[in-house]
């Protein structure tokens, strides 16, 4: 077998030249990291888990027609995606004040919002992933007034979806983080869903307890990371040929 090109490698994904033009590999690792990458760990088992839940809802949201760079499942770690621009900014959305929204505003953790807030963030661990404003973007042309309109109305649509999935199996979504990218039609680009979405890249609390069942827990060494992402699956109904190398963990 040829040895295939790397085209990227962030923390937790590679990107692998596809098969054809246009499309790319998405290599999901098992890589965890936290606090720009100064707490990391090898989580055995994890981008499996997050291959099958970031395919289950990138699927969905297509049917829903949410259009998103996800064509199919490949293998236990792999997706074929189509190839994007990605635009350099991460698009949060918050229902409930958790993380760095608790610290910045001095608000309780768990305290629902009055209505969801979208945030801007640049992409750039040198940086710490700086929160921008709808200034900066159009300023330094990191996006076009109507891209952000687009990312707006898009996470927003994501949101409503997500919620009611979620919620539908007992666990409450807090906040999660999209990433977008422009795909080329002739001369015109359209703005679509890219990345991922998973417990990565989701806060998820059990809706009874307000357990986390995300990235948090590894974030506060809570423990259970692996069997909390497995948890998320199962209540999803996609754990059926979850295979046997997830059942240990992190503890």
């Amino acid at each position: 077998m040829t040895r295939r090109k790397k085209i990227y490698e962030g923390k937790a994904k590679i990107l692998y030249e596809g098969p054809e033009p246009g499309t790319l590999i998405q290599y999901f690792k098992d890589d965890t990291t936290a606090f720009d990458a100064t707490k990391k760990a090898v989580l055995e088992g994890k981008g499996v888990i997050n291959n099958r839940i970031s395919e289950y809802i990138m699927t969905k949201l297509n049917s829903i027609g949410v259009q998103n760079h996800f064509i199919k499942r490949l293998n236990l770690r792999e997706q074929l995606i189509k190839e994007v621009e990605i635009i350099p900014l991460e698009v949060v959305c918050r229902n409930v004040a958790a993380g760095s929204l608790s610290t910045r505003y001095g608000l309780p953790e768990g305290q629902a919002l009055p209505r969801s807030i979208i945030e801007f963030y640049l992409k750039d661990d040198k940086l710490h992933d700086p929160m921008v404003s709808e200034e900066h973007i159009t300023a330094f042309n990191w996006a076009s007034t109507q891209e952000i309109d687009d990312m707006m109305a898009i996470t927003l649509r994501i949101n409503d979806f997500l919620t009611g999935l979620f919620g539908g199996v007992g666990i409450t979504l807090v906040d999660f983080k999209v990433e977008y990218g422009r795909i080329y039609e002739n001369e015109f680009a359209r703005v679509i869903l890219a990345d991922e979405i998973s417990p990565d890249s989701c806060r998820l609390w059990d809706s009874i307890t307000n357990e986390k069942l995300d990235k948090d827990r590894f974030r506060r060494d809570l423990g259970n990371v692996i069997e909390s992402y497995t948890e998320v699956a199962r209540r999803l109904g996609i754990m059926k040929e979850m295979p046997t190398v997830i059942q240990g963990g992190l503890h």
